[in-house]
């Protein structure tokens, strides 16, 4: 015993982190989660920045002034482990996710996944989550699991959702048998999982349920009703989504107040699940930046700039009010209710400030139509005037209802957001065939690992010799990754299609209008000389509900030295690319590499 002890202190002086134990305890109160023996009362934000490792311990810092306890992922990456390291770092838990695809294309994504057939994915999530748990288990950042998310509300019949249930139930066991430190939390939106899983999922521990609003009140009485006696997590909160808004004003859903999106944080907290004996807590949805149409409904910061959710969280958490409060927009009208696209209508205004600080006041748009990328865009408005003589915004060029939005930005970085909606009438607008997101150009299909707008999902042939590789790092020709395309057989054919949305073949809009692109752009090579390959775009035949608006290919040897090549594609219809780059090859009598760097429409 003084052995071991002895190599604890030595591990702890090292700075190597020990793993701890969470378990969760029934009282006479309710239900308590417990982390090494002490009361913890989970005070979460879902994570948004995985990625900006760089940044990491800004954003710690940062939720550390929030109150922040614990977040949440959905998934993980190469990045997970430096993660757990930093949230351990700041004193945080994170709750890991494990993810579980859709059955249909849905709210969350595009994806679709087969539960009755497809038995090789079905292993493949089961090995993922096993690999994930051995990985991580260890870690004494560990809150919980959280494995699969909103899956039954975007999985279309009960025999698919059995399947699932059967599969989850098969994961959350086999966790149990591996990590038995840290309970498993399984999340599902409102309470469509609370049947399946109490009939199919018993080995789950606490129950993950998003909610948006008012209807967090409801919960606890869901489940007593039921006669469900566990614990549950609100794992997404917010005011209340766009999915259960009523009222319409010009054809545009009427999004809550930044008041609301305030109150229903810093409130609804107290009121609505921190006083529910069976609930351990909260995550807020979403700590995180983005320029869409969900950052400005739900997220902390857009484009950079701090939202009203953001100092909600710190209130509902720390009892502290905003140190800077955000621009109140009292007033923001359109004349009328319709338009028509570029011609320029009056705005009528009124936005205050607490700290009467100088506004710096910007306009923008969205249609709710199209694509999911297209109905998420939010794009800048041309605008005109001051705050003294008043503003006019130039209509944009679509056709149909348009969400337009005024924000006003004070010297502390907060910034107010409101909205409305108007009706805008375009004919060429209205002749567009595919409402697709209109890219600009340059449009890299591949440059670095980063975004991609496409995935590598389309694959044909022999696929199970190839391997698809995005962050390959030696001898790139540009920046720090290429792709590398890695083919194990000596004969046969194979094929790659980076695609949007990934995992379709054509019955779900998605793709970019590339209209105006002169030329398709790419540098390859090999791993020897004589590789013979096709490499361009356009994929997807007409045949398919939402095909690929145009293709077009170039037949190439490959040497061992970067070469670029470029093909003309002024006659090509772009209106539509959902391939937006298609390689194939085949194995010649031996194993080799393709290698492909900065892709571009230009």
């Amino acid at each position: 015993m003084n052995k071991l002890i002895a190599l604890l202190l030595l591990i702890s002086a090292a700075g190597l982190p020990l793993s701890a134990q969470t378990t969760t305890e029934k009282t006479d109160k309710g239900w308590r989660l417990m982390v090494d023996g002490q009361p913890f009362e989970v005070k979460g934000v879902g994570f948004g920045y995985g990625d900006e490792v760089d940044n990491y311990d800004a954003y710690f810092q940062g939720l550390q002034f929030l109150g922040v306890n614990t977040i949440r992922t959905w998934g993980t990456n190469e990045h997970t482990r430096r993660l757990l390291d930093v949230a351990h770092k700041y004193g945080m838990k994170v709750m890991v996710g494990i993810w579980m695809r859709h059955g249909r294309p849905g709210m969350e994504d595009d994806d679709r996944f087969n539960y009755l057939e497809d038995t090789e994915g079905m292993e493949e999530m089961y090995a993922n989550a096993v690999r994930t748990v051995e990985a991580y288990k260890d870690h004494p950042a560990i809150l919980t699991w959280g494995v699969g998310n909103e899956v039954y509300l975007n999985t279309a019949t009960d025999a698919e959702k059995e399947a699932y249930s059967r599969l989850l139930e098969r994961i959350c066991s086999k966790i149990k048998e591996l990590d038995p430190d840290h309970p498993v939390t399984s999340v599902e939106a409102w309470t469509f999982g609370l049947d399946w899983w109490q009939q199919y999922v018993p080995s789950i521990d606490i129950y993950g349920l998003n909610i948006y609003g008012a209807g967090a009140s409801l919960l606890a009485a869901e489940l007593e009703k039921r006669g469900i006696d566990k614990p549950y997590i609100v794992t997404e909160f917010g005011v209340t989504g766009e999915w259960d808004i009523q009222e319409v004003e010009n054809g545009v859903k009427v999004e809550p107040t930044d008041r609301q999106k305030y109150d229903a944080i810093a409130r609804g907290y107290s009121q609505w699940i921190k006083s529910e004996p069976s609930c351990l807590g909260v995550y807020f949805f979403h700590y995180a930046n983005g320029a869409d149409f969900l950052s400005i409904w739900l997220f902390t910061h857009f484009k950079g700039m701090i939202r009203p959710q953001y100092w909600a969280i710190r209130e509902a958490f720390t009892g502290q009010k905003p140190a800077n409060y955000v621009p109140a927009i009292e007033t923001f009208e359109l004349p009328g209710g319709e338009g028509k696209g570029g011609d320029w209508v009056p705005v009528s205004l009124k936005v205050s400030d607490a700290e009467n600080e100088a506004l710096e006041i910007s306009f923008y748009y969205n249609q709710r139509t199209g694509s999911r990328k297209r109905r998420d865009q939010v794009l800048p408005l041309n605008s005109r005037g001051n705050a003294t003589d008043g503003f006019e915004i130039k209509l944009p060029h679509v056709d149909g209802p348009a969400k337009i939005y005024v924000a006003a930005k004070d010297t502390y970085n907060n910034v107010g957001i409101a909205s409305t909606g108007i009706v805008v009438a375009d004919e060429k607008a209205r002749a567009r065939k595919y409402l697709v997101p209109k890219a600009t150009l340059p449009f890299y299909v591949y440059q670095d690992n980063g975004d991609m707008p496409y995935i590598p999902s389309g694959y044909m042939g022999n696929f199970e010799a190839m391997e698809v590789a995005l962050d390959h790092t030696e001898d790139v020709h540009s920046g720090s990754t290429a792709i590398r395309i890695s083919y194990k057989g000596r004969d046969n054919w194979y094929g790659v299609g980076f695609v949007d949305p990934p995992n379709d073949w054509g019955d779900i809009l998605g793709g970019y209008d590339l209209s105006g692109a002169k030329t398709f752009r790419f540098w390859a090579k090999a791993s020897m000389d004589g590789i013979k390959a096709t490499v361009g775009f356009g994929l997807i035949d007409k045949g398919k509900p939402f095909p690929d608006s145009g293709k077009k290919s170039v037949d190439i040897v490959l040497g061992t030295k970067w070469k670029q090549y470029t093909i003309k594609i002024k006659k090509v219809d772009l209106s539509c690319i959902r391939s937006g780059l298609v390689l194939f090859s085949s194995g010649n009598g031996f194993p080799h590499e393709i290698y492909l760097d900065d892709v571009v429409f230009e």
